[in-house]
């Protein structure tokens, strides 16, 4: 049994590691876990709670180990069984967390188990995966569509059948209509516990089950109007069939009572499901029997301004009752949040400081993303760089995820940023260089610096890990609202515009007790408030 405080996941703060591009201890251009181990010291001089570890499970990588062939080994490329125990330790030692992700939706196809349940149509496997027959003209059983590009059904001459793929043709997706299928998985999961992690990110949790009559879904009402101009095809459609079905519910509360058994362990989900996020988030968060938390690609975009933050957070305090939720603005799937949000000839070292500020005072817990402590932008690659399936499908319309996943720099002189001695994986870009680790470490207002503030802001004041939150009606494109919890109230205002802002204050909140100006141009006067542009202010009331 785990001991410590059941709760540790409400209002944590978690960092995600992508294994590959973090720390390269072998001179192959990847990165490993022992890599990883090395620089945990630098993870925990953050302040955050937890670390995510993206996979590391043996795969032939096709998708960059989102397609696993063996869920409880590391792949040879990322150590040994070992190595990641030593890892485990070390964080431990240091008091951090170890969450590790879970991709339970789809397998590779060069795992034993769709090896054996491609073999024929009446083998012990046979139904573990998703297989169909053709319709009479030999076309697939219906319309879905992978999100990789084309049809979610492959044709497989040995079985003479269509398999199921949300993603790349050699992910097929697993049955979980099929009681065995869901044992395995929870066995894989049982692994883990045993070897002590923390906590599960669950990959697309709500692609877990599929419609088991296999009905097509409904095109998107502006793909019949003629206005749809979405670069995916995949977006075209409403999703009614293909995931988020009812019967996964009762998945994730097989799932949660697993991890129930074994103690103060956590799982956040994510959940991907166009203009229904916030449902599924509440559905599978509530009522304490399945995740203990999910996020969504809400905040994951190009929209930057405080209508957009505050009708988000909004919308979830409204609609999900009892369920939490992990707020990210970056991850490995999306563009560097600097880089979507730095507006042509702004700051983006300015955007990194308000970005964390803001994040910080969010109601939720909160998901950091390797390299955004530095302030690092999307790295811009050429084609034949790319390793990403998705951006070789799309380029040049879409470029795919490279741009975020480039190796982290920690030596400014060093070869290659201090990553690797051999040749990396991704290129490190030369502007990054710049904002290297060992740089902001000697320098004094660099956004590392920002970030270590901020997070120790946010963990002294009980208000801002759990405490309520309530929004502040405020002119312009300033966000305002109250954090209250822990007998103390909390005053949070920001200030998205490139102009300056100036807030009236009733007398209420203007005397409040001033924890951070953001920057030296934030003034509190006898009536109000004058904020820089990207400038915020957080105050104690009463």
């Amino acid at each position: 049994m785990a001991e410590g405080n059941a709760e540790w996941w409400r209002g944590c703060v978690i960092y995600q590691i992508y294994p590959r591009s973090f720390q390269d201890t072998t001179g192959d251009g990847s990165g490993d876990l022992r890599g990883i181990t090395t620089r945990l010291a630098h993870v925990a001089s953050l302040g955050v709670d937890a670390v995510w570890l993206s996979p590391f499970f043996k795969s032939p990588m096709a998708d960059m180990g989102y397609d696993v062939s063996d869920y409880q080994a590391v792949d040879p490329m990322f150590g040994t069984l070992g190595d990641f125990d030593a890892l485990m330790a070390e964080a431990h030692r240091l008091g951090l967390k170890i969450i590790i992700d879970q991709v339970l939706s789809h397998s590779s196809d060069k795992h034993e188990w769709f090896v054996e349940s491609r073999a024929s149509r009446d083998n012990p496997k046979a139904d573990w995966y998703v297989w169909a027959d053709t319709k009479p003209d030999g076309n697939a059983p219906n319309n879905w569509l992978s999100i990789f590009g084309g049809p979610a059904w492959e044709w497989d001459a040995t079985r003479r059948q269509y398999y199921m793929h949300n993603f790349l043709a050699s992910q097929p997706d697993l049955n979980f209509h099929n009681q065995e299928v869901q044992d395995a998985l929870l066995e894989t999961v049982r692994f883990w516990l045993e070897r002590g992690v923390d906590g599960f990110r669950l990959d697309t949790v709500n692609y877990y089950v599929h419609d088991r009559w296999l009905r097509s879904n409904p095109p998107l009402a502006s793909s019949v109007a003629g206005t749809n101009t979405e670069t995916n095809t995949y977006l075209y459609q409403e999703h009614l069939f293909d995931k988020t079905q009812p019967e996964n519910l009762d998945f994730l509360r097989r799932f949660r009572a697993l991890l129930d058994a074994y103690g103060a362990r956590a799982a956040v989900g994510e959940v991907g499901d166009e203009g229904r996020s916030l449902q599924t988030l509440a559905a599978y968060t509530s009522g304490g029997d399945k995740l203990h938390m999910c996020y969504t690609f809400d905040l994951l975009g190009a929209q930057f301004s405080a209508a957009h933050v505050r009708g988000c957070v909004e919308a979830f305090e409204t609609t999900v009752a009892d369920g939490w939720v992990c707020w990210a603005f970056s991850n490995h799937d999306v563009v560097r949040h600097v880089s979507r949000w730095t507006r042509p000839g702004g700051d983006p070292d300015a955007v990194a400081r308000f970005s964390i500020a803001l994040l910080s005072c969010l109601r939720g817990s909160i998901c950091l993303y390797q390299g955004e402590e530095l302030g690092l932008e999307e790295a811009e690659l050429r084609f034949e760089d790319l390793r990403d399936p998705y951006g070789i499908r799309f380029w040049p319309g879409v470029k795919g995820r490279d741009g975020c996943r480039t190796p982290m720099v920690w030596e400014a002189g060093a070869d290659n940023a201090g990553f690797s001695t051999g040749k990396p994986w991704l290129p490190v870009p030369e502007s990054h260089r710049a904002r290297a680790a060992d740089v902001q470490n000697g320098e004094i207002k660099p956004v590392l610096a920002g970030y270590r503030a901020m997070l120790a802001l946010r963990k002294a004041h009980p208000a801002l890990v759990r405490g309520s939150i309530r929004f502040l009606d405020a002119e312009g494109d300033v966000l305002a609202f109250i954090r209250e919890g822990g007998g103390e109230t909390l005053l949070c205002i920001f200030n998205f515009a490139d102009e300056p802002a100036t807030l009236p204050l009733p007398p209420d909140l203007a005397d409040a007790e001033v924890i951070d100006l953001g920057s030296a141009g934030t003034v509190l006067h006898e009536n109000g408030l004058s904020l820089p542009p990207l400038g915020w202010f957080l105050g104690r009331l009463g």
